[in-house]
Parts: C-alpha cells; sequence; structure tokens
C-alpha cells in the first residue's frame, strides 16, 4: 500500500522536529532505493527463507472448525524465528541500516517481540542495539527481557507516562534526535511519520502474499480475514494480500480491555478521534483538551493510544471493519485454542480469534483466516495470574 507524499488520503505526514527532517529525507531515499535495488531485495527475501523460516504455513484448524460450523484457518506467523511476525520488518530494516552505513540501531517494544526481533536481527548483522521498553511492559515480559539481553541488546526501561508502548516511542524518538548521525530507529509497527508506515507495510508484505496464493492453490477465497491491531504491522502485512478483493471482508479488532470507558481500553479506532500523535496524522484516543488518554490491555502489544495512518484511511473508507473484544474473552480464545488445536497463541492474535469465534453464527460455513502473528510462551506469566485471579 503506497502513500501519497507521505499521505494516505488525509493521513500520515511528518509532524516532527524540524531537526529530525534531515534524518526522514535520508531513510525515505535509501528506502526507495533499497526497495528497487534488486540485489538488495534478493538478500531479504533470502534471510526471510533461510533464516526466519519463510513461507510459514496456513492451518485449517479442524477441531475448531467442527465445533463452532465454520472453516478457521490460521496463518502460522508463531512458527518464524523468535516467534512473531516481527520478524520480517526487522531484517528489512536492519540490512536498510546496514544500507545507509548506520552502526547503531534503536528500537521501542511493548510485547517484547519486536524487542527480540530487533535484537537478533542486531546480532546478526553485527550492529549496535538499544531497546526501550516501558518499566511496566519490563515487568509482565521478562521472558522476552532475558532474550534481548541473552542477544546483546541493552534493554533500557522507561519510568515516563504509563511506562509502556506509547512512552517507549517517544524515549526512542528523543534518543534518535540526539544520535541521528550514526543511529537507525527501527520502529516495529505502521506508525510514527513517513516513510516509516509505507516502509513496515512494504516488509510485512510477504504475509498477506504467502496467504493469498495459499487460497489461490486451493482455488477459493476466503470470505473473511481477521487480525489483531494494535499500531497495526500483523493487520497490514497480511491485509496487504487482499485489499484489492472486494468479495474478501477483512476484519480488524482492538483492545476493548477492561470497559469502553476512558483508560480502560486500547480501541483507538473504535473510540478514538482525529489528532497528531508521535509524528503522523492519525486516529489516537485522547480528552476534550486533545491530551492523550490513558490505556489498557491485557496484552502489552495492543496498550498504544495512537494506530497507523493506512488504517485509520481503510476504516474511513470502509473497506475495513475495526471492531473490539474485551479481555476476558481474548483470554477465552487462547484457552480454546490452546486447548482444542494444541497452539498456544499470543494474547495479541487471541483478540482476532476472540471476535471470530464470539461471531461463528455470522460466519457459519464460511472460509475464514486469522492472523496468528505470535506465539504465547511470553504471556504465561500474565495467562497464570488471570487463572489465580479467576479462582
Amino acid at each position: 500500500m503506497r502513500s501519497n507524499n507521505g499521505f494516505y488520503g488525509e493521513y500520515g505526514g511528518q509532524f516532527v522536529p524540524e531537526i529530525l527532517i534531515p534524518a526522514l529525507d535520508e531513510l525515505e531515499r535509501a528506502y526507495q532505493e533499497f526497495r528497487n535495488n534488486d540485489e538488495s531485495v534478493t538478500e531479504f527475501d533470502r534471510y526471510l527463507s533461510e533464516y526466519a523460516g519463510r513461507p510459514t504455513p496456513v492451518y485449517c484448524a479442524k477441531n475448531i472448525s467442527k465445533k463452532y460450523g465454520f472453516h478457521l484457518y490460521l496463518k502460522r506467523e508463531d512458527l518464524l524465528h523468535t516467534g512473531a511476525h516481527k520478524i520480517n520488518n526487522t531484517i528489512g530494516q536492519a540490512l536498510l541500516a546496514r544500507f545507509m552505513k548506520k552502526s547503531r540501531v534503536i528500537a521501542e517494544t511493548g510485547a517484547g517481540q519486536h524487542g527480540v526481533a530487533t535484537a537478533t536481527a542486531a546480532a546478526l548483522f553485527g550492529l549496535n542495539c538499544r531497546i526501550y521498553m516501558g518499566s511496566l511492559d519490563v515487568e509482565r515480559q521478562m521472558p522476552n527481557v532475558k532474550k534481548m539481553k541473552l542477544l546483546g541488546a541493552e534493554v533500557v526501561p522507561v519510568e515516563e507516562g504509563l511506562r509502556t508502548l506509547k512512552d517507549a516511542i517517544s524515549a526512542s524518538l528523543k534518543d534518535w534526535v540526539t544520535n541521528v548521525t550514526d543511529t537507525h530507529y527501527l520502529l516495529g509497527t505502521v506508525a510514527g511519520p513517513h516513510p516509516f508506515p509505507e516502509m513496515v507495510a512494504y516488509f510485512h508484505a510477504v504475509t498477506g502474499r504467502e496467504a493469498a496464493a495459499y487460497f489461490r492453490g486451493k482455488g477459493i477465497l476466503p470470505d473473511c480475514v481477521v487480525a489483531c491491531v494494535g499500531g497495526g504491522s500483523n493487520a497490514m502485512g497480511i491485509f496487504q494480500g487482499f485489499l484489492d478483493q472486494p468479495d474478501v471482508a477483512l476484519v480488524g479488532v482492538e483492545a476493548g480491555g477492561r470497559s469502553l470507558n476512558p483508560g480502560d481500553n486500547a480501541a483507538t479506532l473504535s473510540r478514538g478521534t482525529r489528532g497528531i500523535f508521535q509524528g503522523a496524522l492519525s486516529y489516537l484516543l485522547q480528552d476534550d483538551h486533545c491530551q492523550v488518554q490513558d490505556v489498557h490491555s491485557v496484552s502489552a502489544g495492543l496498550d498504544y493510544a495512537g494506530i497507523g495512518p493506512q488504517h485509520s484511511f481503510l476504516k474511513d473508507t470502509g473497506r475495513v471493519r475495526y471492531t473490539h473484544v474485551n479481555d476476558g474473552q481474548a483470554l477465552d480464545a487462547f484457552h480454546e485454542l490452546t486447548r482444542l488445536e494444541g497452539i498456544i497463541p499470543a494474547l495479541e492474535p487471541s483478540h482476532a480469534l476472540a471476535w471470530t469465534l464470539n461471531h461463528s453464527d455470522e460466519l457459519r460455513g464460511k472460509h475464514v483466516l486469522v492472523n496468528l502473528s505470535g506465539r504465547g510462551d511470553k504471556d504465561l506469566g500474565i495467562i497464570e495470574r488471570h487463572t489465580r485471579e479467576d479462582r
């Protein structure tokens, strides 16, 4: 999905301090050169295949399909190296950083999967690496923190704000302003100033291409494609395979959290309004004074007050239906997939699965594809706490 001078309709742009404009211009030039360079693209594809483990399979979940009355297919991004779709983008951007002769990468992370994937790519390509992570997320995702450190990354807990993903992104942007000469900011989602949304979507488009090829091989199209939405990278990845197929319904599922009251959820496209946030014009959760609201989700990867500009555009055009499920529904879906199919999903895609299972009557007899964007070992501590609380 290409932008028009950095905008998708009215969304996107570069709303950043002037000092960052030269860095963004350099990044855009390098990105366009990289993606039009056959040798660079071939190298990227080779690492996705030989290192990350692409292509990932599409699995027909027959036990759930039988119970709920529709044909459920899972795009198994959880089987990638490091356990989530994030490795697609980090390999691409690490190669791009090397292409630009940068010696250092920084990144933000919420659930920790982007941090692990960034640290992995930095180790692979010999780059210095610093990861910013809200201190609350450090507590919630300690297994991933330990992995990042093992891989040689410096993990910096962020104590400001809610101590979650939004605050980690803000800290990363401050670092980039200070160290722009030798540092590439390896942003993990389709948000932020141009060219990040377009670039991250490009590196993740392989997910949608593979899924579309699978269904073409079977001579059918899915009736519906469902993905969770935080910042929006995994959803943009799989949606790109079907955006030009009007008969395929696309559904993005946000974190409904504890309730739809302000501060209790991260349902940006369901409850948010237009505004400028972390470098781009998009939807965000803000109060009447345009101050960013507190957010909550049981999933550390979905509790973000903003959204990528492509998703805002797709919401307004009606091409994608955006909705939400609450914490309890996501936890129920987590257990359902684990017990019926022997697959332990991350809490992020559990939101997409929850919406699908909750709409089984509407989907009866249809072919439904859910992007299983990550595996759930990182979330076992959260699952155990909620299990104890339910007793």
